[in-house]
């Protein structure tokens, strides 16, 4: 088990270098000047020495290869300079905002799971019922509506209900509080994007989970199983529920990674300032240092949660780790 968990944290290296460079690359394929956005937008014509004084203040007049080996240097000592448009550390700017989307990623796929696996499990075991075609579509519903209309639909259910029950119209609270420090204020603050989020997130899980379930559920290893007489609940979760898992597992990881810096939209809805939008504000200014930040983030999560995901798969089914 050691040497697979060696293997598997020795092969992120080469893909985190291999991402660096091509993030670094394609930065500089952009069209536009982070230096011609700070002097101004006006269309105007520009000092060519202001220009040229931009750049080396920045950095930007030294070789490529020497930005790329301080760029991936600094990735692996966590220094991501200076942000180009704002003069702050990259590393603070980031900091401020992920916490907010990192806990909405991490509730959103606690509502997904609490809803996907055990709803997909009875759509498969009810297969063709009125119970397996209210899930189906259910999990349809979600996946075929836009998160920002759900998002929208969400906030006016509960300004309608807070309306009816208590007479005055309720609105969760936009400024973002550390959960350790008022958890009621961050739960409520949280909860509505978490549950439009996990909802889409749930719908594509669930869809999965009844597909692998109905597919392990024909094994010969489960009929073998109910030949011999063992009792279907625990054919159902040490056999069957076991095995089905492995796509699902797959499916969550990516679904979590992607939420970190892919919120953009339910962050506009909800006016959240999360990594999202930053990661918006960053392309708009051209800003290189601080969107080349953002995006090894979500690589490096990405990367972490398929990690993760391959020592699950092994405690999930041993023959993996042994392979």
């Amino acid at each position: 088990m050691y040497r697979y968990v060696i293997k598997r944290v020795l092969l992120m290296v080469p893909t985190l270098i291999g991402a660096a460079a091509l993030v670094f690359l394609l930065m500089r394929l952009i069209p536009g000047d982070i230096c011609v956005v700070r002097l101004g937008s006006g269309g105007g014509s520009f000092d060519p020495r202001a220009v040229a004084a931009c750049h080396a203040e920045l950095g930007m007049d030294r070789p490529m290869w020497l930005q790329f080996v301080d760029f991936v240097w600094g990735f692996f000592r966590l220094d991501f300079g200076t942000s180009m448009w704002s003069g702050k550390p990259v590393t603070t700017e980031i900091l401020a905002r992920l916490p907010i989307s990192l806990e909405i990623a991490l509730l959103a796929t606690v509502v997904a799971i609490s809803i996907a696996i055990p709803l997909g499990t009875i759509s498969a075991l009810k297969q063709n019922t009125w119970l397996d075609v209210v899930v189906r579509v259910f999990a349809i519903g979600g996946i075929a509506t836009p998160s920002f209309w759900i998002g929208i639909m969400s906030i006016l259910l509960v300004l309608n209900l807070s309306n009816a029950i208590t007479g005055t119209p309720w609105m969760p609270p936009i400024d973002y509080v550390p959960i350790w420090k008022d958890p009621i204020r961050n739960l409520s603050m949280a909860f509505l994007p978490a549950i439009t989020v996990g909802y889409r997130y749930a719908a594509v899980s669930m869809r999965m989970t009844r597909s692998t379930m109905l597919e392990v559920m024909r094994e010969d290893y489960i009929r073998t199983a109910r030949a011999k007489g063992l009792l279907d609940k625990l054919i159902i979760n040490r056999h069957a529920l076991k095995n089905a898992l492995l796509p699902v597992v797959t499916l969550i990881g990516i679904e979590f990674a992607f939420l970190i810096g892919g919120l953009v939209v339910t962050e506009q809805v909800f006016n959240l300032n999360g990594v999202g939008r930053l990661f918006v504000q960053a392309v708009q200014n051209q800003d290189y240092t601080l969107t080349q930040a953002l995006v090894m983030l979500t690589v490096t999560v990405f990367v972490v949660t398929n990690f993760c995901v391959d020592l699950l798969y092994a405690w999930l089914d041993p023959r993996i780790r042994f392979a």
